[in-house]
């Protein structure tokens, strides 16, 4: 009885062998040009200065090293594929979270305000925070005294938005907020950070960025501090 064979899977075959084909076909382009050229040069070689086994070898081993580059290459690109797709994930589950990332805006509404934070590069015994208007005018401060030593890292704080007196509510609006750090008497690299809300992804060559509104605008993921 003769053997047939399904020609679908036939045609399956052909296709899978096609696609290999294709995927290899610039790193066996190279190395066949790394190969015509070692054989061209034996073909050719002085027969009575013949090619070195030395000279062979490393030859050869330049074949192999770009053979394994190419399929580093390969791999490095499906890491990079994986990360991207990770990241983006990461990204898509903050969305409609409140974020502290560099900025140093308080909004105020009603007696609502939004949270900052602190970010300290060492330890700091004396912290100072002062909140500022659009003309630079302090309307409310807070002193060592009222803040306390802090470690280093991220640190939250909500404003509850009265003024000096601490009971006359301050005019609703955008505030600023500016804040100095020492310890022993040295300056601590400080930075502020204020709240906003992931409104959407957004997908860039760099990377996915956060869509945080008007005020803090695109973000990358690097740059949150803290997830509230």
């Amino acid at each position: 009885m003769a053997n047939t064979i399904d020609t679908s899977v036939l045609n399956s075959l052909n296709q899978t062998t096609g696609a290999s084909a294709n995927k290899a076909s610039a790193t066996d382009d190279l190395s066949n040009s790394f190969m015509t050229l070692l054989v061209t040069q034996l073909k050719n070689q002085d027969p009575m200065n013949p090619m070195e086994n030395a000279e062979m070898t490393s030859q050869l081993a330049q074949i192999n090293t770009v053979n394994g580059i190419q399929d580093l290459n390969k791999t490095l690109e499906g890491i990079t594929s994986q990360i991207d797709a990770g990241q983006t994930l990461q990204a898509a589950a903050l969305i409609g979270q409140g974020v502290l990332v560099p900025g140093s805006r308080v909004l105020k509404e009603g007696e609502v305000t939004t949270p900052f934070g602190v970010e300290l590069e060492a330890p700091a015994d004396e912290v100072t925070i002062s909140i500022t208007n659009d003309s630079g005018e302090v309307v409310r401060s807070f002193s060592a005294d009222d803040i306390g030593a802090l470690d280093a890292g991220v640190q939250s704080f909500t404003w509850d938005g009265t003024l000096q007196d601490g009971k006359t509510q301050a005019a609703d609006g955008s505030y600023n907020v500016s804040i100095q750090a020492s310890q022993g008497g040295e300056p601590v690299n400080v930075t502020a950070l204020n709240y906003a809300q992931v409104g959407g992804v957004v997908t860039t060559d760099s990377g996915p960025r956060l869509d945080l509104g008007a005020i803090s605008g695109q973000v990358g993921l690097d740059a949150v501090r803290q997830i509230l």
